[in-house]
């Protein structure tokens, strides 16, 4: 056992993880660290398994919490660790790999059992386990050091991201730091209650990590950035000599025989999918805890300085000089993270990433709406809307608001008619041999709220949807006949909808009258949602026909060819205002084309609509107000924001696994 342990079942039995665990206590100069931090191993990069990784070794850590009061190896490890990192940097531009190797495989240990420890005691018992020293038997004994040796780990993970370079042999180092980071974070998701205050709020608030916020935000940026795939296993380990062995080879298995020879999960676990093996394991990871701490509640005295540095970024082209008032603001290449960002839109994260610099970073924004590639940005969100069937709520709502911002903008309103793609292969309804960027967004919105409709009925997304259609109106341009067929479509479905629920509210009046025992279905609210959509869509109809009549010939065909739709609202007190213009523009061109002549072709119609569109008296038109809708966050957004971003580092944080069972904060359906 112990030296040639080389399944993941047998670690329980290691004796040197039985060592660190047991009795007896291990001071730091000890040669056992060498032998223990001497092995070679493929890390977990799924949960799957992290799980069997976990399982394996929850003895170990239990065995660890119970006698680490009177061992202090928990410490020992911490600090033999913190020692090796000293000289991190140095190693990294000497090419000393062996003194990397044995300080990642430290913090990989670190990482597994501070895992387990978060999970099972409050965070003041975890800082007295940081505390505990070697003592007789019996009894306990706390530090007297006046440094606090988790805000030390938490600062040397913060040096360990910024300062050591990206290196091949570096990659797996730089991975960790960010994983227990993440973990050291985990609290939160086994408490049902956001977390507002705790020990680790205070250190990365208040602390000695404070001054580093803007180059730990950046780094991390970076990361997601490059999108570094990570180095084939092996290939920053192993110095193949002649002869078949290695420096660190032979350490391995020989000279300092360690906790395994070669421990791979390979073959356990589900088979990664060719996308996952292709990702950047350090760029999401990274991502992760970008979002990790920008969604971090504010301390009780200042604002949380990672959303700070997050929403007050420059661009290294900004030649303005950066405001001296703000400690956390930087420069970064936005042309670089705009590639990014559209490049890896297929993730829930960056999709979030993208939300929060559209939504609070005013630079970000700004540089993005002058883009004149913004169907890079927008094809990817509209993809994700398409596809809202295999999507979770959560990512179409954020790529729902994303497109609502960026309806906030009149620039953006005009610019996206005069973008033609050819082709979208995705859009499966009907061929799109060629169609303006504008009509593909109509179109798929509409498409959105048709589902909701039949499906979710969920009223946040209508309004949304809505919204962004109504901002746009005002600027249709050159419509798509099948985006314009599709509006009215939609009004044709809400008026169906509409006589259905009256038809309905109607009969039950009728056979619960003289009865006062049974309550009424609530039809009035039924009626009352749908009258608001409905007068919504003409609103988006009308402002269309004031606004940009003579540029949207194929609406006014669409409007013409089912103009019987409108009848029923032209008395009904909710919408005879609207009505009165788009009655007008109807009976304006129906009067034409009945001059025109009977059995008229399509083309024709068409002639006549563009002829006339130059005749309509717009004087005759009603002014209406301009149709603008700004998104607010909600109040307390945390409360939605938090165990989102949580859930996501649940199901897509690399090689983390935690137990179903003990998550608190979120249901599993959540992610």
């Amino acid at each position: 056992m112990g030296a040639n342990s080389s399944t993941v079942t047998d670690l329980s039995e290691n004796e040197y993880l039985k060592k660190l665990s047991g009795t007896e206590p291990i001071s730091e100069n000890d040669p056992f660290w060498n032998q223990l931090l001497s092995f070679t191993f493929t890390t977990p990069t799924n949960s799957a398994e992290s799980k069997i990784l976990e399982e394996a070794t929850i003895s170990i850590c239990k065995s660890l919490i119970d006698n680490n009061p009177r061992t202090g190896n928990l410490g020992s490890l911490i600090h033999v660790f913190l020692g090796r990192t000293k000289e991190l940097k140095i190693s990294a531009e000497c090419q000393d790999q062996l003194f990397i190797w044995q300080a990642h495989n430290a913090l990989f240990i670190i990482c597994c059992l501070l895992k387990v420890f978060i999970c099972h005691m409050s965070e003041e018992e975890l800082q007295l386990h940081f505390t505990y020293q070697e003592n007789s038997p019996g009894t306990y004994e706390t530090s007297t050091e006046s440094e606090d040796l988790v805000e030390e780990l938490l600062c040397c993970l913060i040096h360990l991201i910024v300062d050591v370079p990206l290196l091949d042999m570096t990659y797996s180092i730089l991975l960790e730091a960010v994983t227990t980071f993440i973990v050291l974070l985990s609290y939160q998701i086994f408490h049902k209650e956001i977390v507002r205050e705790s020990i680790l709020h205070k250190y990365l608030m208040h602390g000695r990590c404070l001054p580093y916020t803007s180059r730990l935000v950046k780094t991390l940026l970076y990361n997601f950035i490059r999108q570094e795939k990570s180095p084939p296993p092996g290939s920053h380990i192993f110095q193949h000599q002649p002869d078949g062995g290695g420096l660190l080879y032979g350490l391995a298995s020989g000279v300092a025989t360690g906790l395994w020879t070669v421990f791979t999960l390979g073959g356990v676990a589900s088979k990664p999918s060719p996308q996952q093996e292709q990702s950047s394991p350090l760029a999401n990871q990274s991502l992760l805890l970008l979002l990790v701490l920008a969604n971090l509640t504010d301390a009780p005295d200042m604002p949380n300085p990672y959303r700070q540095a997050i929403t007050s970024f420059k661009n290294t082209q900004d030649s303005t000089a950066l405001p001296t008032p703000n400690p956390h603001a930087f420069q970064i290449n936005f042309n670089s993270l705009y590639t990014a960002l559209y490049e890896q839109q297929k993730s829930d994260q960056a999709t979030l990433l993208l939300y929060t610099l559209l939504h609070q970073n005013s630079n970000v924004r700004t540089y993005m709406l002058a883009r004149t590639d913004m169907e890079n940005l927008v094809l990817p969100i509209l993809e994700i809307l398409y596809h809202v069937e295999e999507r979770n709520s959560h990512h179409v709502y954020m790529a729902l608001i994303i497109l609502l911002i960026l309806t906030e903008d009149d620039g953006f309103n005009r610019s996206i008619h005069e973008v033609i793609l050819k082709n979208i292969t995705w859009y499966s309804e009907r061929v799109l041999t060629e169609i303006s960027l504008g009509s593909l967004l109509i179109l798929v919105v509409i498409r959105t709220i048709q589902y909701n409709m039949t499906r979710t009925r969920d009223k946040y997304l209508h309004t949304n949807c809505l919204a962004a259609l109504a901002n746009m109106s005002a600027q249709f341009r050159s419509l798509h006949q099948y985006a314009a067929q599709r509006i009215i479509s939609l009004f044709a479905l809400l008026s169906k909808k509409h006589n259905k629920v009256l038809e309905q509210a109607t009969q039950s009046l009728r056979g619960t009258l003289g009865s006062d025992d049974s309550p009424l279905p609530d039809y009035a609210q039924d009626l009352n949602v749908i009258e608001e959509v409905i007068r919504m869509m003409l609103e988006i109809i009308n402002s269309c026909l004031t606004n940009s009549l003579h540029h949207n010939p194929n609406l006014v065909y669409a409007l013409l060819y089912k103009r019987e739709l409108f009848e029923q609202f032209r008395s009904h007190p909710s919408f005879q205002d609207i009505m009165q213009n788009i009655d007008l523009v109807i009976g304006f061109f129906t009067t034409r084309l009945e001059q025109t002549g009977s059995d008229l072709s399509v083309e024709r119609v068409l002639e006549v609509i563009k002829q006339g569109a130059v005749a309509l008296p717009k004087d005759r038109l009603k002014k209406f107000p301009e149709l603008k809708f700004k998104y607010v966050e909600e109040e307390q957004p945390e409360e939605f924001f938090i165990p989102y971003v949580w859930s996501l580092v649940y199901n897509f944080g690399v090689g983390l696994y935690w137990n179903p069972q003990d998550i608190q904060l979120f249901t599993m359906d959540s992610g």
